[in-house]
């Protein structure tokens, strides 16, 4: 069985499913989940993140060096299957904890 993913790893994943093939690069998906999720992403926490998960092989990326004089080369990420897989255990999991605690989770209490 695969190693379960941490929550921001479920987070990064999330956003660049989030992105489309050619807006999943660092700064969009840091911007995606600050934006979605509400909370500061430190900058090198997305690089090192997306390290991890491509090592795992949850993500894939290509260079787009782009046109002559359009700047750096951008890094763009792609989930693979594996990664959609484990995403949706992470999420299985969480949700699998959170029933039955409708009640307090949802500040009914």
């Amino acid at each position: 069985m695969s190693q379960p993913i941490g929550e921001f790893e479920v987070l990064i994943v999330l956003a660049v499913l989030r992105l489309t093939d050619d807006a999943a690069y660092p700064p969009a998906i840091r911007d995606e989940i600050e934006r979605r999720a509400g909370r500061p992403v430190q900058r090198g926490a997305v690089y090192v993140t997306l390290d991890r998960l491509e090592t795992k092989r949850l993500l894939t990326s290509r260079v787009d060096t782009g046109s002559p004089g359009a700047g750096r080369p951008r890094r763009f990420y792609r989930v693979t299957t594996k990664g959609l897989g484990a995403v949706r255990r992470a999420l299985h999991a969480v949700e699998q904890m959170r029933t039955g605690l409708e009640p307090l989770l949802d500040g009914n209490r």
